[in-house]
């Protein structure tokens, strides 16, 4: 066994990625291809996106200052239909990965950036049973790429756990490069997720365990 922790994303790991949804929402109002993705990646420490994960603006807030950037880029974009596109059914085999580690006894942590803390209720709810820690950029004030929040989370799940855990440790499982970067610098061991069954052979791999 490489790992003894493993760290999960949320949106684009254990949920389908938003970027479908997006895409098709860019289609059906017209707008090009990856608009969304290039507003979200512009300024990416102080636009609209990052903020409203921080909790420094709320939703209304957000909406005005997301229209705001696609008008300056020279279009007109409907704020709410892309948070719409933000609840991505659960991926069932990555749910079952999660629960044969947890069996297995090795210590949880969910890490995501989102723009409100998470319902405990409802099969996200018993997602987040199975995790010993959760991390919530909305909670914090602080979000992923940032690495303060990468430090956080082992934290919090090495006193979950009530274990030393040190960042070779852990494999952290992420949809976006970006994000899985400033783990890999402290030292956990990324997996990057585009084909879940591959991240899960991965995944696999380091833990000794069958995920997939």
């Amino acid at each position: 066994m490489t790992v003894r922790a493993v760290v999960f994303d949320l949106g684009g790991v254990l949920t389908e990625s938003p970027m479908a949804a997006f895409a098709a929402y860019e289609r059906e109002a017209g707008l090009p291809d990856g608009l969304v993705r290039r507003l979200n990646s512009t300024d990416p420490d102080t636009n609209a996106w990052a903020r409203y994960e921080r909790r420094e603006l709320d939703e209304a807030g957000f909406r005005t200052a997301f229209e705001a950037e696609a008008a300056a880029a020279g279009h007109t974009v409907d704020a709410g239909r892309v948070l719409a596109a933000l609840h991505g059914d659960l991926r069932p085999a990555m749910v079952t990965a999660v629960q044969r580690l947890r069996d297995a006894g090795l210590p949880l942590a969910l890490l995501s950036n989102n723009v409100a803390p998470m319902a405990r209720t409802g099969r996200l709810g018993e997602l987040l049973g199975l995790f010993d820690a959760v991390v919530e950029s909305s909670v914090e004030g602080v979000r992923k790429p940032e690495p303060a929040i990468y430090a956080l989370a082992l934290q919090r799940l090495a006193d979950a756990v009530g274990r030393d855990l040190a960042p070779g440790d852990c494999a952290y499982l992420d949809d976006l490069g970006i994000n899985l970067k400033p783990a890999r610098a402290l030292g956990m061991h990324t997996v990057k997720v585009v084909d879940p069954a591959a991240a899960l052979a991965e995944l696999s791999a380091l833990t000794g365990l069958e995920l997939a």
